[in-house]
């Protein structure tokens, strides 16, 4: 008798899911060493970012700290470095981190190796977290919450459906998003609730072909 369950998936480490990525071109190569994929290299899609993200950076009398949790392969990161204080750029992906050293070098600049679940956030006025959270379950979503009331604004990237959608269902962390099942991640909402003081959306960016929506929202905390 044919057995007809669907077989499981069973949740891979998420230093090996992300380290498999780069490994195996998942987001494609570009003919890179490391390349984070579409999302960080299409014109379209980068240049408001930076642009909006750049308008906030610059807003203040006196430059400000940043830490950019995720920083993937820098190709955005690296235009945000002459903006502020100190930038210090994390990955959960050890090779990629080195690769960053060796290629991106400023005196205000940093990188570090860390899994952002698990290991402590280094102390800045600004986190910025662009389409990271979109590819990492609720669980672990629940450990790096409360280690962001820990700066005063959050700048959160995420990649969502068009029009209403039910949020913050669960996936498997690596490569995937929650578009897939029709939904997409809002912090504020069950199951994280997670409490800010203001909250502001700086970019709207709609995907050609009906595939969703590219949303950045600044976050203050206190």
């Amino acid at each position: 008798m044919q057995n007809s369950l669907k077989k499981i998936k069973k949740p891979w480490p998420t230093k090996k899911a992300m380290q498999q990525i780069y490994d195996q071109n998942l987001w494609g190569s570009n003919n890179k060493d490391f390349y984070s994929g579409f999302g960080s290299h299409n014109p379209a899609i980068v240049t408001p970012y930076v642009d909006v993200v750049k308008q906030f950076l610059t807003s203040f009398d006196e430059q400000i700290t940043v830490c950019d949790l995720g920083c993937g392969d820098f190709n955005v990161g690296k235009q945000f470095v002459n903006d502020i204080k100190k930038y210090i750029a994390v990955d959960i992906v050890e090779s990629l981190i080195n690769y960053n050293m060796q290629n991106f070098k400023a005196e205000r600049l940093e990188f570090r190796c860390l899994d952002i679940a698990k290991d402590t956030l280094p102390k800045t006025d600004c986190a910025l977290i662009r389409q990271v959270l979109q590819h990492i379950s609720n669980s672990e979503i629940q450990e790096i919450l409360p280690k962001l009331y820990a700066y005063q604004y959050i700048i959160l990237t995420e990649h969502l459906p068009l029009g209403n959608f039910e949020p913050n269902k669960d996936i498997i962390s690596g490569q995937g998003i929650r578009i897939k099942k029709q939904s997409g991640l809002d912090i504020l909402k069950a199951p994280f609730n997670f409490k800010v003081k203001e909250k502001k959306e700086l970019l709207s960016f709609e995907l050609e072909n009906g595939k969703g929506v590219i949303k950045t929202i600044l976050y203050k905390i206190f």
